[in-house]
């Protein structure tokens, strides 16, 4: 299964990138699994298991960590923003 992961603000910055392309293992099937994955990278990724308050956003509406991804799905990981 490929997904579009789509990374900003600081967590764009920490991991060096704003989006990539994956292909998923096996079991790898719902938002809270695929955030896991990618701390699991180690180093930069790190910045997802601690970045306060996460959100996340499948296809561009809201998603809660048990939320499933499936193929083709774009997941975008963002820290909480405050503007003026």
């Amino acid at each position: 299964m490929s997904v579009n992961i789509l990374y900003f603000a600081s967590l764009r910055e920490a991991v060096g990138q704003s989006s990539e392309q994956l292909a998923l293992p096996a079991g790898v099937g719902s938002v809270g699994q695929l955030r896991t994955y990618l701390v699991a990278r180690g180093g930069v990724w790190q910045a997802l298991a601690t970045t306060k308050n996460l959100r996340i956003a499948v296809n561009q509406q809201m998603a809660a960590m048990d939320a499933p991804v499936k193929e083709g799905d774009e997941v975008a990981f963002f820290p909480p923003v405050t503007g003026g």
